[in-house]
Order: structure tokens, then C-alpha cells, then sequence
């Protein structure tokens, strides 16, 4: 039988991270862990498989540029097997939900190492500047070792993304079949009786959009939208994101 692979889903804040980390806090093989301190790993018992949600910056660990823990060690502490999950959103819309946490003294992690560079520049810059930032530099540090997943592949079928998922790292669906299910069913695009937040996104979310997929449409003037192509060009052309539709 396949070992089942441990997990490390990576990926700009507000882009899917929490909610996709959930699905493994769904699964009973595994044992999750959200946004853990970066030498915690490495007191892990990985006997049994374990999925792992952007772990945070260590004193006495030196991060690689664009992520928030030292890439070398991730490889070292993390044994096989093990699947590596990069999760990207259209960047308009991450930005819309960026504001929350950037707001509060750039509350999402990591932080560009010039960041305080950008606390003159308006929000939606500064929103723009980070999820740009981690969508090059970090995306382009560890691009050998991911595999890149969609926000809005998520959410339009949730169902066949965690069945994809479950094959990718050696999962028997049959056995898994509910819990894949049941975490699918609460992947919504809209506000509805299903839809059942990601506890970690809860205190950055507003109440200023009908959906999750384009809600820069209902947020941002088109004015503001010109303002901050500039900045996340290169990201959006990275994973295939237009920019003017």
C-alpha cells in the first residue's frame, strides 16, 4: 500500500491557505497544524502523517527571502513522502481581502523585507506590494518542490479538488469518502446554509461582497484597479491571471 504523504500548504494569506489546510484537519489520518512556529517541526511525530498550514517565522532561524521559514531546513526536517501545495488567487480579489489584516501594521506573514518602505503608499498598494511579493519571490523560491493549486478551482468544485488531492498524496477515497465530502460541502462561493468558514480567516473577513471568485467587482472603483496593475503584474502573469476582465 502507498505511504500517505505529509503536507505543507503554502501560499499568500487570503488566498485559500486556511480553508484548503482545513481539509486535512478533516481526514483522520492526519494531524493538522495551523501557522505553527517554524522549530516546532522538528519536535513532530511523523510517524503518522501530518499536514502543516504555513508555518511561522523562528528566532534563530533565518528566512528565506518571500517565506516565512528557512527552505533548506523544511527539506531537512520534513521527511518523505511529502507534497508541497503552493495555493494562488486572482489577485484583485486577495487584495480585497488582504485589507483587514495589512491594515494592522501588515498583520499577514511574511512580510516583504522592505514592507515598511510601503506604509506611506495607500492600502491597496500595500496590499498589492504583498501578495506581488509572495507570488514571485517566495513562489519562485520554492517553485521546484510545489504543486500549484487554484483558489478558484477550489470553489467551483470543491468536491473533485479534494478528490484530486486524496490521490495525489496516496489516500484510499473509499475509506475517506465522508470526510472529503463533508469538508467540500462547507467550500462555498457565496454566504449560504452550507458554507462554514475557515477559523483562521474569520477576524479578516467583511461583509462587502455577495462572492469569493471576482469580488473585486464589487470592491474596487476601476480607477483603483488601474492604480495597482502595475504592482501585481508580474505575479498575475506567474499563474496565468488576467487582469483587465
Amino acid at each position: 500500500m502507498k505511504k500517505i504523504s505529509h503536507v505543507v500548504v503554502l501560499g499568500c494569506g487570503r488566498s485559500g491557505t486556511s480553508i484548503f489546510g482545513e481539509l486535512f484537519e478533516h481526514i483522520p489520518q492526519f494531524t493538522y497544524y495551523s501557522e505553527p512556529p517554524f522549530k516546532d517541526l522538528k519536535r513532530y511525530d511523523y510517524s503518522q502523517p501530518i499536514a502543516i498550514k504555513v508555518p511561522k517565522e523562528s528566532p534563530g532561524y533565518i528566512s528565506t527571502p518571500g517565506l516565512s521559514f528557512p527552505l533548506e531546513e523544511l527539506k531537512n526536517v520534513l521527511p518523505k513522502p511529502k507534497q508541497l501545495y503552493w495555493i494562488v488567487r486572482h489577485p484583485l480579489d486577495a487584495i480585497c481581502s488582504l485589507r483587514i489584516g495589512i491594515s494592522k501594521n501588515w498583520g499577514h506573514h511574511p512580510k516583504p523585507a522592505d514592507w515598511q518602505d510601503w506604509l506611506s503608499k495607500p492600502l491597496l498598494e500595500q496590499c498589492a506590494y504583498h501578495w506581488n511579493y509572495l507570488n514571485t519571490v517566495g513562489y519562485n523560491q520554492i517553485k521546484d518542490l510545489v504543486q500549484v493549486v487554484h483558489f478558484e478551482d477550489m470553489l467551483n468544485d470543491p468536491l473533485a479538488f479534494a478528490n484530486a488531492v486524496a490521490d495525489d498524496i496516496g489516500l484510499v477515497l473509499k475509506d475517506n469518502k465522508k470526510a472529503l465530502k463533508d469538508w467540500a460541502n462547507r467550500v462555498q462561493n457565496t454566504n449560504n446554509e452550507k458554507f462554514i468558514e475557515a477559523k483562521t480567516s474569520r477576524e479578516y473577513s467583511r461583509k462587502d461582497h455577495n462572492v469569493r471568485i471576482s469580488r473585486w467587482k464589487e470592491n474596487l472603483k476601476e480607477k483603483e484597479v488601474e492604480q495597482i496593475k502595475p504592482i501585481i503584474a508580474e505575479g498575475a502573469g506567474n499563474f496565468g491571471y488576467g487582469l483587465d476582465n
